[in-house]
């Protein structure tokens, strides 16, 4: 019995001797088996390192490309908020020119029977109390317009047909020239001081005269539109005040058609 367990413990030594020597190399020799299985390791972790760089890379490229297409945007720009626009009411304005060099009084006119111009200047009084800026226009010559002048030396405001039809509603202002005496400047509209200037004579007893000027100074009083035949619409005034708030308005006719019209106005008064 010991001899078999001895003959198989030698037989298995030897069994066990050889499986080592197939497994493990003997010292200082190269076994082919090991290196090709740790080149496999090490050359396929190198190419799975290599292929996650390129997926990495490719990514990074398609990125860039689509941000590189993308629209920017633009800072938002801050615009004022837009307001209404109030816009004042359209006049039309009178044409101003300077004022004119007083001429000599003309000796020759047309003749001043016609009864045309009566109506004429009963219709103007009418209009002026009334403030009808459809008639004025009417009376106004559609050729010349209506030239005013507030003071004899001053400025002179040229109004059109249509200009006078809004006069007694107008809101533009003129400066009219320096008051006499005390050179203080007359500004103001047609209704604020043309019309009460007017009313202080048509709502009184005055005289009408054809182609003279009736004042109650000592100044010498000129016509100064040459050829244009003109009536004075005067008031003498009152003795209580020695006649010295006397006042006239002359109006010059102009025919056009064979119809009167007003071409002008021109105010005389009392000058300190």
């Amino acid at each position: 019995m010991l001899s078999f367990r001895a003959g198989l413990s030698s037989r298995s030594a030897c069994s066990l001797n050889r499986r080592s020597t197939r497994t493990r190399p003997r010292h200082g020799l190269f076994d082919f088996r090991d290196y090709k299985q740790s080149n496999i390791i090490v050359n396929g972790d190198q190419e799975a390192s290599v292929i996650r760089k390129l997926i990495f890379l490719f990514g990074m490229g398609l990125i860039l490309l689509t941000g590189c297409n993308l629209p920017r945007a633009n800072p938002a720009i801050s615009l004022p908020t837009p307001t209404a626009l109030v816009l004042p009411t359209a006049t039309l304005a009178p044409t101003m020119t300077p004022t004119k060099a007083l001429t000599a009084t003309p000796t020759s006119f047309a003749s001043c029977a016609d009864n045309q111009t009566t109506t004429l200047i009963n219709n103007f009084k009418t209009a002026l109390q009334t403030s009808n800026g459809e008639l004025l226009s009417s009376l106004v010559s559609p050729v010349h317009g209506m030239d005013v002048r507030y003071y004899r030396d001053g400025r002179v405001v040229n109004y059109n047909q249509v200009h006078a039809r809004y006069v007694f509603g107008t809101i533009f202002r003129v400066n009219w020239g320096r008051a006499p005496g005390s050179g203080k400047s007359t500004v103001g509209s047609f209704h604020e001081v043309i019309l009460p200037a007017l009313l202080d004579v048509f709502n009184r007893n005055y005289t009408v005269a054809c182609n003279q000027i009736l004042v109650g100074g000592t100044y010498q009083a000129v016509w100064p539109y040459s050829g244009i035949n003109f009536y004075s619409v005067y008031y003498p005034g009152t003795q209580l005040n020695g006649n010295l708030d006397w006042h006239t308005w002359v109006i010059g006719v102009d025919y056009v058609g064979g119809n009167p019209y007003l071409y002008a106005l021109m105010q005389f008064q009392w000058e300190p």
